[in-house]
């Protein structure tokens, strides 16, 4: 079966470009015009993945972002012809997978949406697996034991948490306010001193070199992303 895609976008000539580059790629490609439509579509529809335009009249993609983020982790990657930090942060913190600005390259586009289906795959099969492995870094998620080119490292229950989520995103940025509201809760947001003071102390015992990271990488001004090194292997008792 095809995998979904649902385009939410008033410019009728960018969605067509992209409705027939995603096509071509081998997606069922589902269309919408306006924001309202889009989340019907959304919920009636049950697309694989939302690419959803940020300035809509009316209903704009930042509030269409964040009413599916209430119900479901649907991955959106929204679409902009601003490409103000701002407005990445307030994708990215409303829930956004990635962000891309116009004008942009069609085929980077189908190869974002692939990279970004690929990972919800592995995603599922991560979370049937008991344990982690990229030749760096191996992770047990029920004992929380973890090592680090073999060696066994001992980390806080915070330290695991973030390490955590920082693996389960590898490849992508996670942003202080996400890692802020998954790893502290909601009482922390905005707080961001929590993260850089708990990335680094990570950094301390899990980099060859914590002063050149070479695992956790700083994104300035955005956030952090776990290195990807090698295809990961995921295994269950």
């Amino acid at each position: 079966m095809r995998e979904k895609i649902l385009l939410v976008d008033d410019d009728v000539e960018f969605a067509g470009l992209a409705k027939k580059w995603l096509q071509k790629a081998g997606y069922e490609v589902l269309t919408a015009e306006d924001g309202k439509s889009g989340l019907r579509r959304v919920f009636s529809s049950r697309p694989n993945l939302v690419l959803l335009d940020a300035n809509m009249p009316e209903m704009d993609g930042f509030e269409v972002c964040h009413r599916i983020r209430v119900m479901s982790d649907i991955p959106v990657i929204m679409v902009t012809v601003n490409g103000r930090t701002s407005d990445l942060l307030r994708g990215f913190d409303l829930g956004a997978d990635d962000y891309m600005t116009k004008p942009l390259d069609f085929a980077e586009l189908v190869a974002r949406v692939a990279a970004i289906l690929r990972r919800c795959s592995m995603e599922m099969e991560e979370e049937a697996s008991e344990s982690f492995h990229d030749g760096e870094v191996e992770v047990d998620w029920r004992s929380h034991q973890v090592y680090v080119r073999g060696k066994p490292v001992k980390l806080s229950p915070t330290e695991f948490n973030l390490l955590s989520c920082l693996i389960k995103n590898r490849g992508w940025i996670v942003t202080h306010e996400q890692l802020l509201q998954k790893v502290w809760g909601p009482h922390y947001v905005g707080d961001k001193s929590f993260v850089k003071l708990y990335i680094r102390y990570l950094r301390q015992k899990i980099e060859k070199d914590p002063h050149s990271p070479q695992l956790i990488l700083t994104e300035r001004g955005v956030g952090y992303r776990f290195a990807i090194t090698r295809e990961p292997i995921f295994s269950s008792k």
